[in-house]
C-alpha cells in the first residue's frame, strides 16, 4: 500500500507566467518512506540510546549531528534519551549514505516539470487533503503537486532538454529492545536529488521518515518537501 504526502514549508501564492520560470530552479525533495514495526511501545518516556550500524561512524562528529536530529524526533514523540550511565530500554540504530551519482536526459514536451516525468496520469490532479501538523506545518495528501514549478503549476508550451546528474541518498533506522534485541521498528527513507550535500539530504531523510511516525506497518509513503521560499 502506498501514499503520497506532500510537506509544506510554506508556499506563497504565484500569479503571472512569468513566475513559472522564476521558481524552476527550486527542486522540491521527495523521499520514499517504508515502516515496520512489531509490538513498538507507546511513548511513556521510555529510554533510548542511538548507535551506528558502522562501527567507524560512531562517535564522529558528523554521525552525532545527524544522532541528535533522531533523537529530537524521538523525544517529541515522548521518548527520552537514556541518561549517561542509564541502561536503555530502545536501541536505535542508524545509517545513511548516498551513492556516486548517475546521468539523466530529459525532455519536457511543454507541459509540466520534467523532473516529474512518469508521474502523471490517474489522480494525479485530484484534490488534496490539507491538514495541520506537528509544530503547525501543513501537510497535502494526495497526487496533485503544489510545488511543480515553484508552486504555480504546469509550464506554458516550453520545450526543453536538459541533462544532470541525480543522486540517490537512502537512511535506515532500526530500533530494538535492549533487553534482548527484539526488533520493534524497521525504517527506510530513500530519496533522488541533483545535490550530494549529505548535511543538507539527511536532515531532510530524517525529517520524512519521522513524518506521522511510526506509520502504519508495511505501507510506503511518498513525502515531498517543499524547497525554501525566495526572500
Amino acid at each position: 500500500m502506498s501514499k503520497t504526502i506532500f510537506r509544506r514549508l510554506g508556499l506563497a501564492a504565484m500569479t503571472g507566467a512569468a513566475l513559472v520560470m522564476a521558481g524552476c530552479a527550486a527542486t522540491p525533495f521527495r523521499a520514499d518512506v517504508a515502516r515496520f514495526q512489531t509490538q513498538l511501545p507507546a511513548p511513556q518516556g521510555q529510554s533510548f540510546a542511538i548507535e551506528a550500524n558502522d562501527p567507524a561512524l560512531q562517535g564522529g562528529i558528523e554521525f552525532n549531528q545527524y544522532a541528535t536530529l533522531v533523537a529530537g524526533e524521538l523525544t517529541r514523540y515522548g521518548y527520552r534519551p537514556a541518561a549517561p550511565g542509564e541502561k536503555a530500554d530502545m536501541v536505535v540504530r542508524m545509517d545513511y549514505g548516498i551513492d556516486k551519482g548517475r546521468e539523466r536526459v530529459v525532455s519536457s514536451p511543454g507541459f509540466g516539470n520534467p523532473w516529474y516525468g512518469g508521474y502523471y496520469g490517474r489522480g494525479f490532479y485530484s484534490p488534496p487533503v490539507i491538514v495541520r501538523g506537528p509544530r503547525g506545518r501543513r501537510y497535502i495528501y494526495g497526487w496533485r503537486d503544489p510545488f511543480m514549478w515553484g508552486g504555480f503549476g504546469p509550464s506554458w508550451g516550453y520545450n526543453d532538454v536538459e541533462s544532470f546528474t541525480v543522486y540517490t541518498s537512502d537512511l535506515n533506522l532500526q530500533i530494538s529492545r535492549a533487553a534482548d534485541g527484539y526488533r520493534l521498528f524497521e525504517g527506510h527513507a530513500q530519496a533522488q536529488s541533483r545535490d550530494n550535500d549529505l548535511t543538507q539530504i539527511v536532515p531532510n531523510l530524517v525529517e520524512a521518515m519521522f513524518t506521522n511516525f511510526p506509520g502504519n506497518s508495511g505501507e510506503r509513503v511518498r513525502i515531498t518537501v517543499a524547497p525554501p521560499e525566495k526572500k
